[in-house]
């Protein structure tokens, strides 16, 4: 294994670095007065179109889709990259338009779209003109089982008819969001597996309402779009609105939570980093009881044992990143779940002790820590809980002895 930055890598990280210096954490404080300002919270700042016309002429776009309809990096070559924006989690991936749940969304169309459905929605996605959403957690089965879904997709002649209430839907409350791919039931009589199916359903079709925008710890989470309730009521789509084959949705799922989860951990990391350089800096800044808290020994602990998590993660994401590579998504499953089980709750960890070094002010709205800690306890549930993926990796080194 060899996780050294190649030159293509270098580059991009150089041109990333100076990009959120120069652009990316001065809008910040500007996102921050903007949406506070905006009378629609669901739609995003004009800051952030500011912040992707800057990308663009910088060529930092869609790099997490490789390929030719992405910048064509591996997992191993974006994995510094996702890194540096998740330092601003907010703004970063929307404005380099690699930011859930667009960046599913586009994986998903990009290997089981036809033809037609990837001219139709793939592109504009690509070129950032439109929002897309994934309508797969429903309130009333545990969600965290694909399996027990719900929402019915049924054919009736030339048409698919979906029936089936969601939530959670992330990217749905923006006013940009144009299509949602949809997974509901087919065959309930199917093998388990093969009951599922996925379709592409357009925001204007009749019977399909967003109901309510849901908070999580909180917050709207409008930045990316917000995560809303959706009713689908006897909602019509023609039959080549499937994507791939019925009974082919849950084998879809997989394939694109996988680079979602890891993405997510690439992110994450850069959220650790950015919380021990606050920390540092307010421990050395701030003095309690006559001397500054980087006096105190359980600040240094923190800080020492947040250094070693962090280097200790970074590896983990690599090898991961690198096993998708050479092996593919099936080969790296072992690496994919360890990473999403211990990367949330240990940055979650970093950032409780940083918050607590800032005391009050790391609750408020003047540092990013409390969004961030918001943020990263969610990720101990999207993707699959975190008890799930332990069972499955228990059951998984269990097989090896029976």
């Amino acid at each position: 294994m060899e996780f050294g930055y190649d030159a293509r890598t270098e580059q991009l990280r150089g041109e990333l670095l100076a990009f959120m210096d120069e652009f990316v954490y001065p809008a910040e404080p500007v996102f921050a007065e903007q949406r506070a300002a905006a009378q629609d919270p669901w739609s995003p700042p004009p800051v952030v179109e500011e912040l992707k016309e800057q990308a663009r002429k910088r060529g930092l776009w869609n790099l997490f889709l490789p390929g030719e309809n992405g910048a064509g990096l591996t997992n191993l070559q974006y994995a510094p990259l996702a890194e540096i924006t998740g330092r601003s989690p907010h703004l970063a991936p929307p404005a380099l338009n690699c930011a859930a749940p667009d960046t599913g969304n586009m994986e998903v169309l990009n290997e089981f779209g036809s033809e037609a459905q990837r001219e139709r929605w793939l592109r504009p996605l690509l070129e950032g003109e439109i929002r897309s959403a994934f309508a797969m957690t429903e309130p009333d089965v545990a969600s965290s089982d694909a399996t027990n879904i719900e929402t019915r997709i049924q054919r009736v002649g030339d048409e698919y008819v979906i029936n089936g209430r969601k939530w959670y839907i992330s990217g749905a409350m923006n006013p940009n969001c144009q299509i949602f791919i949809v997974m509901g039931k087919t065959d309930p009589e199917a093998e388990r597996h093969r009951q599922q199916s996925m379709v592409l359903v357009p925001r204007d079709t009749p019977g399909l309402e967003v109901r309510r925008g849901m908070r999580v710890f909180g917050y709207d989470d409008g930045d990316h779009g917000g995560h809303a309730e959706v009713l689908f009521d006897d909602v019509r789509v023609p039959v080549d609105h499937l994507i791939g084959e019925e009974g082919g949705g849950f084998a879809i799922a997989q394939a694109r939570l996988g680079p979602g989860r890891i993405h997510h951990c690439m992110r994450l990391i850069g959220m650790a980093e950015r919380a021990v350089e606050l920390m540092c800096r307010r421990a050395v800044a701030r003095t309690a009881f006559g001397r500054p808290l980087a006096a105190q020994g359980v600040v240094r602990e923190w800080i020492a044992e947040a250094r070693v998590e962090i280097e200790q993660l970074r590896l983990l994401v690599l090898k991961t990143a690198w096993l998708m590579d050479t092996v593919g998504n099936r080969g790296a499953h072992t690496e994919i779940q360890a990473i999403k089980i211990a990367t949330p709750a240990a940055v979650q960890r970093i950032l409780d002790r940083a918050i607590q070094v800032h005391g009050a002010a790391g609750v408020s709205q003047d540092t990013p820590l409390a969004e961030l800690w918001a943020g990263v306890r969610t990720l101990r549930l999207a993707d699959g809980p975190d008890e799930v993926h332990k069972r499955s990796l228990a059951r998984r080194e269990l097989r090896k002895y029976s």
